[in-house]
């Protein structure tokens, strides 16, 4: 009889209730695979190590991180890592490909709700959703006039980061009459046209936007890239917003900016450390909105991630190539070609 493919799932993707925050359903394709055993992972865990990948065929993860530790072992069975999420970065991808393990991400499912969330902060940032929330639930309904919003139509609306998160905000943020740039050296300008967009350099979009959504992955290239400098270039009216990874942003630069009202306020999905510290002095600053990084968190968006995350593994159990993987020079890697149908 041949060998089982094993799966397995880390536990932090269980809610408190022990329930899979994803559902039920996308799990019962791996219920329903033929010859595919799954496990949860025990709980607690913060690094997939070498015995993990000597057990399973593949990995469902959320936030452990994989590092070349992982399949530096002798016994190196694992032959995905399917993320859940767009955002790779905890993942090692060069030592996967070396080992010839894929990673794959689920891009599809990630713009729609990302940007929905953006769009959520741009709108309360506008309308001082939070300082009027506490005009009234403390009975000061006579300072009123002093929290006026802003209106929307001619405001510039710039995006860092053109991708698929990107497009999708410059879409939905059509019907607002916004002027719309976005920096993405990578962008096509054509592309960025049809959707009513212009590209222009990171200076240009940072100094002219109204609202500066920060929505890129995070590597190398881009730790960092919202700096000191680029900060010093927004209008003191303006906003920041951050939606991708948190070191995309200088947070130390950020608070300096903020706490000296040189920009009106931020809007934070994300952090450089996460859990961020409750003495992070950016959550003492009041013209600033955070979350713990899952305002984009639904039933909808979970399902659809945990499909194509659960989709990607089945793929490989068939021999074939997942639609969306991050390293596909591993394809070519011998024992990659092994299992791979021609």
């Amino acid at each position: 009889m041949s060998q089982a493919f094993k799966v397995g799932v880390t536990s932090d993707l269980l809610d408190a209730r022990g329930e899979p925050v994803c559902g039920r359903e996308p799990l019962r394709a791996l219920d329903e695979a033929p010859g595919l055993a799954w496990e949860w992972l025990p709980t607690g865990i913060r690094e997939i190590a070498a015995g993990h990948a000597a057990a399973f065929d593949a990995i469902y993860i959320n936030s452990p991180r994989v590092t070349a530790a992982a399949v530096a072992g002798p016994d190196l069975r694992l032959k995905i890592i399917s993320r859940h999420g767009v955002g790779y970065d905890s993942v090692d991808v060069a030592a996967m490909s070396a080992a010839g393990v894929l990673v794959c991400n689920t891009p599809a499912a990630v713009p729609r709700p990302v940007a929905t969330i953006a769009l959520t902060f741009v709108l309360a940032l506008a309308h001082r959703l939070l300082a009027k929330d506490r005009l009234t639930r403390e009975g000061r309904w006579h300072e009123r006039t002093g929290h006026m919003g802003i209106g929307l139509t001619g405001r510039t609306l710039g995006v860092v980061g053109a991708g698929g998160i990107g497009k999708e905000l410059l879409r939905m943020a059509r019907v607002f009459d916004l002027k719309l740039l976005a920096a993405d050296p990578y962008v096509d300008e054509l592309e960025l046209a049809d959707l009513g967009a212009r590209k222009a350099p990171l200076e240009v979009v940072m100094a002219q936007s109204d609202f500066v959504v920060v929505a890129c992955l995070l590597n190398d290239e881009t730790r960092h890239l919202i700096d000191a400098s680029a900060l010093a270039r927004m209008k003191p009216e303006a906003y920041l917003i951050n939606v991708a990874r948190g070191p995309v942003v200088d947070e130390a630069a950020l608070y300096e900016v903020l706490k000296a009202r040189r920009i009106a306020g931020a809007a934070l999905d994300v952090f450089e450390e996460e859990p961020t510290p409750a003495t992070n002095p950016i959550l003492a600053l009041e013209h600033v909105i955070v979350t713990p990084h899952s305002l984009a968190w639904t039933d909808e968006l979970f399902r659809n991630i945990a499909g194509t995350a659960i989709g990607a593994i089945l793929s490989v159990q068939r021999g074939e190539r997942p639609r969306f993987v991050v390293n596909p020079d591993v394809l070519s890697h011998p024992r990659v070609q092994r299992w791979l149908k021609r």
